[in-house]
C-alpha cells in the first residue's frame, strides 16, 4: 500500500501553529513558508541518577504487547484510525512539538502546567534534573522495546506521521512501550511532587503528552498505556537514589524562587491550551 501524505496546504497550517506554540508570529490562518523552525542547538543526554543496570525492567514488569487479531488490538487499531481526524488543527500541531525530545526545547512541556519558566538559567537545579530523569525513563522502557521490535502504527496503517522525516529510524526502534510516554509521565510525576498545588494541570499535560504519541501515529494507544507503568516504577526506584532526593529538593526551591519574582512560562498557554482541548479519540 503507497504511503499517504500530507498536502502542502495541510502542511504549511501545521507549521504556523507550531510557531504560535512557541510565541512567534502565525496563526492558522496565516499564510507562511513552510521553513524550519528554529529551536536552539540540543543538549547532549546525561547519565541519568539509576545506571543501566539500576533502572526497572520492562521486559519483566510488562505484559507482551496485543497481538494482531486480539480485542486488544483492534482497540490500538480503532483508536490510531478515530486520530486522524485532528489532522490540520493545533492538536497535530502539538503533537509535532511534544515528538522533540531534546533539550533545552523540551523543558518547557511544563511550563504553562507549572505556570513558570523552566530554564537552565531559572531553573538549573531542575533543568538538570530533568534530563539526568529522561535518561533513567528511557532505559527502563528499553529493554521490552528491544526485545518485541513491535511495529508502529504508520508500519502497519501506512498513514501520515507528525514528523515524516523520523519514519526511517523510528522504523528500527520498537513501539511498545512508548519511551516518550514513559519519560514524560515520569517527569510529571517528578514535578508534581514538587509543586503539588499544580499537580491536576501537569498530570493533565502528561496524559495529552502520551495522547500525542497516538496523534503523531507513532506509537498505539497500549504502547502509551504501558508507558505510564513504566514511568511510575522509573519514579519510584529514582526515590531509592539519594542524590536525587536532593536534587528534588532542591529544584523544589529554585521553583518557588522563580514563581516569587513572577516569571512567566516559556510557551504560548493560551494556544497550547486551545490545542489540548481537542479530543483526538
Amino acid at each position: 500500500m503507497k504511503k499517504k501524505k500530507l498536502s502542502f496546504r495541510n502542511a504549511v497550517v501545521v507549521f504556523a501553529i507550531v510557531l504560535s506554540l512557541f510565541g512567534g508570529y502565525a496563526t492558522a490562518g496565516d499564510v507562511v513558508s513552510p521553513t524550519p523552525v528554529a529551536f536552539a542547538a540540543p543538549l547532549p543526554d546525561l547519565p541519568g541518577y539509576l545506571g543501566k543496570d539500576n533502572v526497572p525492567d520492562s521486559l519483566m514488569l510488562l505484559p507482551p504487547p496485543p497481538a494482531p487479531g486480539s480485542a486488544a488490538f483492534a482497540l490500538d487499531e480503532s483508536v490510531a484510525q478515530r486520530t486522524f481526524a485532528v489532522r490540520d488543527t493545533p492538536r497535530f500541531a502539538l503533537a509535532r512539538v511534544d515528538y522533540d525530545l531534546n533539550f533545552p526545547q523540551v523543558a518547557g512541556t511544563y511550563s504553562c502546567a507549572l505556570n513558570a519558566p523552566v530554564t537552565e538559567r531559572d531553573t538549573p537545579t531542575l533543568f538538570r534534573l530533568l534530563r539526568r530523569v529522561k535518561t533513567d525513563a528511557n532505559l527502563s522502557a528499553g529493554a521490552a522495546k528491544n526485545f518485541y521490535q513491535r511495529p508502529r502504527p504508520f508500519m502497519v496503517n501506512h498513514e501520515p506521521t507528525c514528523a515524516p522525516e523520523a519514519e526511517a529510524e523510528l522504523s528500527k526502534n520498537g513501539s511498545y512501550p512508548s519511551g516518550h510516554t514513559t519519560i514524560g509521565w515520569t517527569w510529571a510525576l517528578v514535578l508534581a511532587e514538587i509543586s503539588p498545588d499544580k499537580s491536576d494541570a501537569i498530570l493533565l499535560r502528561a496524559r495529552i503528552y502520551g495522547e500525542d504519541r497516538n496523534v503523531c501515529n507513532h506509537h498505539w494507544f497500549s504502547d502509551v498505556e504501558w508507558g505510564r507503568t513504566m514511568a511510575a516504577a522509573t519514579v519510584a526506584r529514582l526515590h531509592t537514589s539519594p542524590e536525587f532526593r536532593a536534587d528534588l529538593e532542591t529544584a523544589g526551591k529554585e521553583l518557588a524562587t522563580v514563581r516569587a519574582k513572577g516569571l512567566s512560562p516559556t510557551r504560548d498557554c493560551a494556544v497550547e491550551a486551545t490545542a489540548m482541548a481537542i479530543q483526538p479519540y
